[in-house]
């Protein structure tokens, strides 16, 4: 694995041993970068089971102003912080040690300055459940951590459809490339 393009273009990362963490591939998160380009220079991003923190530190190569990284995975908080400090990534990047449910249910926008331009998620497959959970929780309750015109990206299996909606969720895209899929969500605007 390595940092696709921006400041950091080109260093490595580390991945999690064995098949717990899947890591996005390099070619899905230059698809996911070339869509968000317009929208990432300067963004709040936030990586929901972030994993390595591949898809977190893209983000920050590419002019992300601030990225959260929420992982609970032992072993895979173990690389994320290796992989962080080799690319020397601090202040910017804060980690979450933490269920993304209990995450997203504890940090209110009232308590916090903390609102989302960009929140990225991508469960473990298996876990076919957390993706109406969590999608459900940022249409839902959880809705005050988006900034205005915020976007939400799942990363699923290509064959297992998410929902249309959620809340207040809408999907706007669905970009599918080999055996994965992302499903694009926004905010329904209100009059």
């Amino acid at each position: 694995m390595r940092v696709i393009a921006g400041k950091l273009r080109r260093r490595t990362l580390e991945a999690p041993a064995g098949l717990g963490t899947r890591p996005t591939s390099d070619r899905l998160r230059e698809t996911l970068f070339n869509v968000l380009a317009p929208r990432i220079e300067g963004a709040r991003f936030l990586d929901l089971y972030a994993g390595s923190g591949a898809v977190g530190i893209e983000a920050v190569s590419r002019g992300a102003a601030s990225v959260v990284l929420v992982e609970r995975a032992e072993p895979a908080l173990r690389v994320l912080r290796t992989n962080l400090e080799k690319l020397g990534l601090r202040g910017d990047v804060r980690v979450e040690a933490a269920s993304v449910g209990a995450f997203l249910r504890r940090v209110r926008p009232e308590k916090s300055a903390r609102c989302f331009d960009v929140v990225f998620l991508d469960p473990p497959y298996e876990a076919a459940d957390e993706y109406a959970t969590m999608l459900g929780l940022l249409g839902g309750a959880s809705a005050g951590l988006l900034a205005a015109g915020a976007v939400v990206i799942a990363e699923h299996r290509r064959k297992e459809m998410l929902e249309d909606a959620y809340g207040s969720l809408g999907r706007t895209r669905v970009l599918e490339q080999g055996e994965a899929a992302l499903s694009f969500y926004k905010t329904a605007v209100s009059s």
